[in-house]
């Protein structure tokens, strides 16, 4: 049975490229009146019979093109297009190789956009500053989410996190018909929506409000996607809903619903479980499992680690008039639960010895919030328009956090412990706002513009801290606190900003802006000793209590140039800043008041060598201002065992950071290179100044200090290789390397960590008839720690992990999903478990003609899933282990219901 079964799988494949032939499409595109050559025009060949999409390419500089492909078919229909141009459709007989000579596109009078929706499916369209893909001409599994087909675009990376980049550059923003889907967040609208309502993908730079209404190009930091909903998809409802359960009560309930109308969208989200999920995923086979931590997207609440059982319900409303408004608003509740057991242990480095602690931690807590925000944004005419952007938050927190400490000599014996129990109950509210006015004073890029913002916040708490702290050995002694705090924290903080920008020429401006900000603090601690006599909180504690207010006023003049070229756009800008720190205390005579002045810069330099290639150079420089607890030379013992003094005499920080980035996508070759490299100095730097006693009691103050410095740097190149609608092959390269230098005080000397770090990383992805993909990854860190005292030996460390996923979609409505992840640490402490495989497998069924999908899931089937790890600094070598959510099986059903047009669908669509 085995070998009819290899040989039948033999024979399948030897007759698909059998069949198939290599072909190759050549030409150059011109203009048909004076043969000026089209970079970037479109060449791509589709089946005449289905319109199956067989291949494409991109034009270079001189117009040239080179159309490759494999197919069993003789004759194909080629499309050429070129934006602002008549569409030339052509049938053509292929052979190994065909010279189509000079191809002339005419200028198109009318608007070719609207032409092209509905005429052609042309797969990517290159813009002055936009990618544009057709989401129909990338083929995927029926049931695809917008994640999927964004994984086949050339030059873009989704990692296992749903973190996109587009040629190494991050994706922050996922715009839906251009406006924000329930939150900034990219995971919620790329995860959630089917690829089948997508018409068009849009990749740009992301642009702030003020570039957005000049038409500035951005400084290409971050890139935004924005996804186009089909026109008989942009009127009805898109529904979806799940629920599972699972061993040891694990669950998971969730559900999304969206309206459209036009520009109108209405959207409803929910869920509830208890596997650390967002709550908002809906891929049938990977994502709903847990994350190995508790960490989630923005819109779930939670302290950050452990395990975390979450429920949230939100709202979401976008509207639009192109000329007049556009607005969109959100409404989020979410209640979580967390747990966390933790163990760190840390080798602290003193000039003479070191000494090592010991912590473990039990953390429980509960938090609720409330989060709403709007962007409200008006053309009041063509030359002026008003934007508002409120947020408001109100969260509760409870938590109860026990923790014991230990610490011992190099020989071993036990110097000091603590043990300590703290447990409060914080209440927190905010609120900001943006309130934006530009005008344009002329057609020749005069612009005037006003904001002001503010940010007001409250954080109100009562906590309880009962602390046992022993000393052994010939000073032993014994300090117990039982303490009772009430804590009320505001800050009031706005801002005022004006700028007038005046052409000196052809694209060339000045800017003359004026910014002041004022931002005021108020903190107020009430620390009460118990008191036996009275069996109360009653002891007022004045060395532990404050009660002051902080503020921090600054005045910024600039002045700048720009420049918006074809090829070369340059931003030049000096600051002139004047800070104003002042300090008064109602309680202590404790008071200051300082005084800085302080020049920055800022610049950057992009330069565009063609339609695929860009360079870019930036240099900026920032205040890092010390804040209230560096400052206030009030004790903190939250943590007994290291006392934390402020130090009123700090200078602000200047940080001066430098970089490069070159991006080159060769849509030809379907292959891209990017190059980042970047250094940060720090000047002044708020750096630690420890004293530590014989019993290993530390103290710990502030002072300003140079040295300090980090530099990183790498590449990224991608491949992919694409035969007909037979096989999909990409791989992707990324080595990293970085250099870290942190320098602190020690018993009054100086001690210089520096770091290394070189991380190469490789993964591929083969997919095969969308019936099978494999996508193994590897990835190496190589860590170096040196020290600047001799009697400190070098740490040198190094992890792995190995990754390889399998997705199988054969037979037909049947998905079985493998995830192994493989992780090494060859330097963790005893007690620490250094390697593990974690595995993640799922079965899926699709019933009810494709509408419902009965899963079944088992996530960490080996039970190997662990939290360590290990971090080093200019002080200290630590490792750490959390709580982790464990081996569980579940079951589920999920179920898709949509309606578009007033007609329900004729099968399903995933989620």
């Amino acid at each position: 049975m085995y070998k009819l079964v290899l040989s039948t799988l033999l024979a399948f494949l030897f007759l698909q490229f059998s069949y198939s032939q290599d072909f190759i499409l050549s030409g150059k595109v011109v203009d048909a009146i004076d043969d000026t050559p089209l970079e970037a025009s479109t060449i791509y060949a589709e089946s005449i019979k289905d319109s199956t999409l067989i291949s494409y390419t991109i034009s270079n500089q001189k117009g040239e093109f080179e159309l490759e492909g494999k197919t069993h078919l003789k004759d194909v229909k080629l499309f050429v297009t070129y934006n602002g141009y008549k569409s030339l459709v052509m049938e053509v007989k292929l052979k190994e190789n065909v010279d189509l000579g000079k191809v002339k596109l005419e200028v198109q009078a009318e608007e070719l956009d609207e032409v092209r929706l509905v005429g052609h499916r042309i797969p990517i369209a290159i813009k002055k500053d936009t990618l544009e893909f057709n989401a129909d001409s990338f083929k995927t599994r029926p049931d695809a989410t917008v994640e999927d087909v964004l994984k086949k675009l050339p030059g873009v990376e989704v990692d296992s996190d749903g973190k996109i980049t587009v040629n190494g550059k991050e994706v922050d923003r996922v715009l839906v018909n251009g406006q924000v889907f329930f939150s900034n967040d990219p995971k919620v609208a790329t995860k959630s929506l089917p690829k089948e309502i997508i018409s068009k993908i849009q990749i740009s730079d992301t642009k702030t409000k003020k570039e957005e209404f000049t038409g500035d190009d951005a400084d290409g930091e971050n890139k935004t996607i924005n996804l186009t909903i089909k026109k008989d998809k942009n009127k009805g409802y898109m529904g979806r809903a799940a629920a599972g359960y699972g061993t040891d009560d694990r669950y998971q309930l969730s559900g999304l619903l969206n309206y459209f109308n036009d520009t109108k969208r209405v959207s409803f989200i929910g869920g509830a479980n208890n596997i650390n999920n967002s709550g908002f995923s809906y891929d049938e086979i990977y994502d709903m499992v847990g994350n190995s931590g508790a960490r989630g997207s923005s819109l779930l609440n939670n302290f950050g680690n452990g395990i975390t059982t979450s429920s949230n319900l939100g709202a979401s409303y976008a509207n639009a008039k192109k000329g007049k408004y556009k607005i969109d608003g959100n409404y989020f509740f979410a209640y979580s639960d967390s747990y966390n057991d933790q163990k760190t242990n840390r080798e602290n480095i003193l000039p003479d010895r070191r000494y090592f602690t010991e912590n473990v931690s039990n953390f429980v807590g509960s938090t609720n919030s409330n989060k709403g925000s709007a962007n409200l944004e008006f053309d009041l005419d063509e030359t002026l328009r008003i934007s508002v952007q409120p947020n408001m938050s109100v969260n509760w927190n409870n938590s109860n956090n026990r923790n014991n400490t230990i610490s011992k000599n190099e020989d071993g014996e036990l110097i000091n412990s603590n043990e300590r129990v703290s447990i409060s109950d914080d209440y927190q509210r905010n609120f900001s706002n943006r309130v934006s006015l530009m005008k344009k004073l002329d057609t020749i890029g005069t612009i005037l513009s006003f904001s002001f913002s503010n940010n007001n916040s409250e954080n109100k708490s009562t906590s309880s801290l009962n602390s046992v702290r022993e000393i052994y050995g010939d000073n032993a002694s014994l300090e117990i606190l039982d303490q009772l705090s009430e804590v009320n924290n505001r800050r009031d903080s706005y801002e005022l900003e004006a700028s007038y920008r005046q052409p000196l020429g052809n694209k060339v401006f000045v800017n003359i802006g004026y910014q002041f900000s004022h931002d005021k603090r108020g903190d107020n601690i009430e620390v009460m000793d118990y008191d036996d006599n009275t069996n109360g909180y009653n002891l007022f504690n004045e060395t532990l209590s404050s009660d002051f207010n902080f503020t921090n006023q600054q005045q910024t003049p600039s002045l700048g140039i720009q420049s918006q070229g074809e090829k070369l756009n340059f931003r030049i800008s000096a600051n002139y800043v004047f800070t104003d720190l002042t300090n008064t205390d109602y309680l202590r005579d404790s008071n200051f008041s300082n005084s800085y002045e302080n020049i920055t810069f800022n610049g950057n330099i992009n330069y565009s060598l063609g339609k695929n290639k860009r360079l870019s150079l930036r240099y900026n420089s920032r205040l890092n201002i010390p804040n209230v607890n560096q400052l206030q030379p009030v004790p903190n013992v939250n943590n007994p065992l290291n006392v934390v003094i402020g130090n009123p005499n700090l200078q602000p920080g200047l940080n001066h950071r430098i970089s490069f980035n070159y991006n080159n996508y060769n849509w030809r070759e379907r292959s891209g290179v990017y190059v980042y490299s970047g250094f940060n100095i720090q000047d002044d730097w708020v750096s630690a100044v420890t004293t530590t006693d014989e019993d290993f009691l530390r103290t710990t103050r502030f002072t300003n200090v140079n040295g300090n410095y980090n530099g990183y740097g790498g590449f990224g190149y991608s491949k992919e290789i694409k035969k007909d609608s037979l096989y999909t092959f990409r791989i992707n390269v990324r080595p990293g390397v970085s250099i870290n230098q942190r320098v602190s005080f020690s018993n009054g000397v100086e001690l210089k960590g520096k770091s290394y770090s070189f991380s190469p990383f490789v993964s591929t992805t083969y997919n095969y008839k969308e019936l099978l993909e494999i996508e193994p990854g590897y990835g190496i860190s190589l860590n170096k720690t040196k020290y600047n005292l001799d009697r400190l030996e070098d740490i040198t460390y190094t992890s792995q992990n190995a990754t390889l996923r399998v997705t199988s979609y054969w037979p037909k409505n049947l998905i079985w999903g493998n995830d192994l992840r493989y992780s090494y640490n060859d330097n963790v402490g005893p007690g620490f478990k250094k390697d593990a495989l974690f595995w993640n497998m799922s079965l899926g069924l699709q019933v009810l003609k494709e509408k419902g999908t009965i899963k079944i899931l088992a996530y960490d089937l080996l039970d190997q899933n662990i939290n360590t790890r290990r971090t080093t600094g200019e002080d200290f070598i630590q490792d750490y282990q959390g709580t982790m959510l464990k081996r569980y099986f579940m079951a589920s059903f999920s179920y898709k219901f949509d309606q578009f047009g007033g007609k329900r669908e004729s099968r399903g669509r995933r989620f």
